[in-house]
């Protein structure tokens, strides 16, 4: 099977920024798109757990059908660029976590990723999610497009008339799982 037919690979990064809906929304269609897909990893800070808990008020994040690997385990297989792994997505992703990126400081497991996606010239998706942003921030924005990541902040769309946070939050998942490659029934405006 050559490169261009082989299912995904995708790493998802899960950091302590407020916005757990978006991740839980992210994983839970992921689960929905398994035949597209060879491997889900996943990485959660333990900051990302407890606003986690505090937010959705569960830990339904352990109980995903997916790997997942510790913040700190560098001899994860995505950790190196001779991973077959061509997609990460870092959702939500917090303002410390790009800077750390934008950086080049790879100090755990999700910047050291994040570096071998952009280094490998793969697809690194960041779903920020802050507001307002400060100068820092919108210079790490830059540093990072520039390097080949995409910025994909966290802004819901109205247009399809969300009525749940999950559908809100879907209107970004949405475009997340676009960018990532894969294919999928969502509102597409005007079609």
């Amino acid at each position: 099977m050559d490169m261009h037919t082989q299912k995904h690979r995708i790493v998802v990064a899960v950091t302590g920024a407020s916005g757990s809906v978006y991740a839980k929304v992210l994983l839970d269609k992921l689960q929905k798109l398994a035949p597209q897909i060879d491997r889900v990893a996943v990485v959660m800070s333990d900051n990302a757990k407890e606003v986690w808990r505090h937010e959705l008020g569960n830990d339904d994040f352990s109980k995903y059908p997916f790997e997942y690997f510790s913040k700190g385990d560098f001899y994860a297989p995505f950790a190196s660029g001779s991973s077959s792994f061509r997609t990460m997505i870092i959702c939500p992703c917090s303002m410390g976590t790009l800077a750390r990126i934008a950086s080049g400081v790879s100090n755990d497991l999700v910047t050291r990723a994040a570096d071998v996606m952009l280094k490998e010239r793969r697809k690194l998706i960041l779903a920020i999610r802050d507001t307002p942003l400060s100068l820092i921030h919108l210079n790490n924005m830059k540093t990072v497009t520039e390097a080949g990541g995409i910025i994909a902040p966290a802004s819901p769309s109205f247009y399809s008339n969300p009525k749940t946070f999950e559908e809100l939050a879907a209107t970004v998942t949405d475009r997340i799982v676009d960018l990532s490659g894969l294919s999928q029934e969502t509102y597409r405006w005007k079609e």
